[in-house]
């Protein structure tokens, strides 16, 4: 039963994630947390696995799409997500070590998740002025911020991913939810790499992933569809709406916590 409910709750996940370029793990994580029938470690590994697979089958189809992607960008910024990745993972377990609370985990990462939420949200809003990087020493350093949060929260990188790629690079909402997707890949899998080097997968439920990786893959393919199909304005509409509804959910969560 639970496997049905993790299946319907990552195909929309990633769904809206792949045509926002959120990459769903900003959403499935605080609702999986609500539902309560993993770990925090548990559930950030599943979201890892469930972004990581959404961010393939996006990126397979949108380079099939041919879309003007600027590879030196992707480049430096998908190297510096890979180290970030690592860091972010060494970071989590580090702070596991420390507090060996996964209540405390899980306080963190949501006090981290709803200010990068904030970011998100009032630089899509207002727009501020934005900086017009185009050194590769400030591709590879985005990429590694990016990465470490991404793999530290475990949501695959989220609205800060979009918000940040603008404000710096001055990119387009759906030229900069390209190269979020991008950045998600290769921070994911650098960070399932550091899980298997470490503590290997034995640790967790395996036989859910028969329910998470169908539904991750179903989820990138139709939000890739649709994001091929809308404007700019309604993928900043959907962008906007799933921010304030994660918003919710990871103040709820949080607020239970106290």
């Amino acid at each position: 039963m639970i496997g049905l409910i993790y299946f319907a709750v990552i195909v929309l996940a990633n769904t809206v994630g792949s045509v926002s370029g959120i990459g769903g793990g900003v959403i499935i994580k605080p609702i999986l947390d609500f539902i309560g029938f993993h770990t925090v470690t548990e559930i950030s590994f599943y979201s890892t696995v469930a972004v990581f697979t959404m961010a393939i089958t996006s990126t397979i189809r949108q380079v099939k799409a041919r879309n003007n992607f600027n590879w030196k960008i992707i480049w430096w910024v998908c190297m510096g997500s890979v180290l970030g990745g690592i860091l972010g993972n060494v970071v989590y377990e580090g702070f596991f070590k420390l507090f060996n609370d996964e209540t405390t985990i899980q306080f963190i990462q949501i006090g981290v998740t709803v200010v990068s939420l904030l970011f998100a949200f009032l630089y899509t809003r207002f727009r501020f002025p934005a900086l017009v990087l185009t050194t590769n020493f400030w591709y590879f350093s985005c990429g590694i911020f990016l990465g470490a949060l991404a793999s530290f929260l475990g949501i695959g990188g989220g609205p800060i991913n979009v918000a940040l790629l603008m404000f710096m690079f001055k990119l387009p909402i759906k030229k900069a939810a390209l190269y979020s997707i991008c950045i998600i890949l290769f921070s994911q899998a650098a960070k399932l790499l550091a899980i298997f080097f470490s503590t290997g997968f034995s640790p967790y439920d395996l036989q859910m992933l028969l329910f998470i990786i169908p539904a991750a893959a179903i989820g990138g393919l139709l939000g890739t569809k649709v994001s091929h199909r809308i404007s700019t304005q309604n993928v900043t509409g959907i962008f906007e709406l799933v921010i304030l509804i994660v918003l919710a959910i990871n103040v709820y969560n949080g607020y239970q916590l106290l």
